[in-house]
């Protein structure tokens, strides 16, 4: 069988072009391409620079994209040194993302691409959380293609990612996440759901440490961790058990409302519970007050930690696991509102999945680059397309 050269375009200039060798185009030569050498018109590394410039300019659809390029084509050809200034069709889009892609070698070319950056993967808390595309679940059904990821709320990307099988859910999908990490000196956050005695036992047997929200599918722990958290009442006369309970508090106002956060930790059931390497748990309390007209609302959470009192303290505590929401402020959230991944209509082989990382990719190379608004980070590589191709192209500042 032949293949086309991973590293040239079939319609390159023959005296080609320069490119930085830590850039993202030339993470993306390296990928291989399955397509038999004749009949290829477009290289796979040209069709994901289209994608990508298309995303980063605000388009989402395939047929926005498609037409997106077909409009600029010229000017794309001058930018990647092509001979001919053509655009490729709807279908090549779908069989390049659904068919064509190694959609593992795309996701592990995509992390390194980000590792390889300066001081990446520097940061503690990997947030570890899953998401079902939308997009992908069959009228008169309520299952889709669900993913997992472990995310670096703190940089913005992608550590790793793997689809959820048809057989299995995120408890069983995560150790398979976790066993591609190096969690030493890592903190992993999740919510309810994966707070599971073999997960933790997993991470800290890595050298890592975990904090978990905890409800009713683990009902006895939580159940010791509210008890504790409860006034005791007494016989008069007598006094309650001493306990040690240590307290943050932070208060904000945004978004229309204020919102209080208290969180109480404490030691005290360290080597009573039945759960691997408890160390502290903790009460989370959140008063809500809107503005508009005063209403009020109140949440109560309780987790479990591996980290020692001397290691987190209950203001880290709470930086920790408002750091897990990260995942879905600053991930998922955006993937659905502003690159309407859900809205993607894509179904067919490896498609969703691959259009998942493409949505990763340009949320992680917009924060990268220092803008917190992916819309309006979106509109001004709209309107300035040389700053967008400088991002491809040429290793990132």
């Amino acid at each position: 069988m032949e293949y086309t050269t991973p590293t040239l375009d079939v319609n390159l200039d023959p005296d080609g072009f320069v490119i930085d060798l830590d850039s993202l185009y030339a993470c993306l030569a390296r990928l291989h391409d399955c397509r038999h050498a004749r009949g290829v018109r477009y290289s796979l590394v040209t069709i994901l620079v289209y994608l990508i410039l298309a995303k980063l300019a605000g388009q989402d659809r395939v047929y926005g994209i498609s037409q997106w390029v077909h409009y600029r084509r010229v000017a794309l050809a001058e930018a990647l040194h092509l001979v001919k200034p053509r655009a490729p069709c709807v279908n090549t889009y779908r069989a390049i993302l659904g068919q064509v892609i190694d959609i593992e070698e795309f996701e592990q070319v995509v992390r390194d691409f980000f590792a390889s950056q300066p001081k990446a993967g520097q940061s503690v808390v990997i947030a570890l959380d899953g998401k079902t595309l939308r997009g992908t679940i069959p009228a008169g059904q309520t299952h889709g293609r669900h993913l997992l990821a472990a995310y670096l709320p703190a940089e913005g990307w992608v550590l790793f990612q793997v689809e959820v099988g048809g057989q299995e859910n995120e408890i069983s999908a995560a150790p398979r996440v976790l066993k591609c990490l190096d969690l030493r000196e890592k903190v992993v956050t999740g919510d309810a759901l994966l707070a599971q005695r073999d997960l933790s036992r997993q991470i800290v047997e890595a050298g890592g440490d975990y904090v978990w929200t905890v409800k009713e599918n683990q009902s006895t722990l939580r159940q010791d961790i509210e008890v504790l958290f409860q006034v005791e009442a007494v016989v008069k006369g007598f006094s309650p058990t001493p306990k040690v309970l240590r307290v943050a508090r932070t208060c904000e106002k945004h978004h229309g409302r204020q919102e209080q956060r208290v969180l109480t930790a404490s030691s005290d059931l360290s080597g009573y519970l039945d759960w691997p390497a408890a160390r502290q748990v903790f009460k989370l309390e959140r008063h809500f007050t809107r503005t508009a007209d005063g209403k009020r609302t109140h949440e109560v959470v309780y987790g479990v930690t591996s980290l020692t009192a001397q290691a987190a303290s209950p203001a880290r505590l709470l930086e920790l696991v408002r750091a897990h929401w990260g995942i879905e402020n600053s991930l998922h959230y955006r993937r659905d509102e502003t690159l309407r991944e859900d809205w993607c209509q894509l179904k067919k082989g490896h498609a969703p999945r691959a259009m998942a990382v493409i949505n990763n990719l340009i949320v992680g190379l917009v924060l990268r680059l220092g803008h917190t608004n992916l819309a309006a980070a979106r509109r001004y590589f709209d309107a300035h397309p040389q700053a967008a191709q400088q991002v491809v192209l040429r290793r990132l500042a």
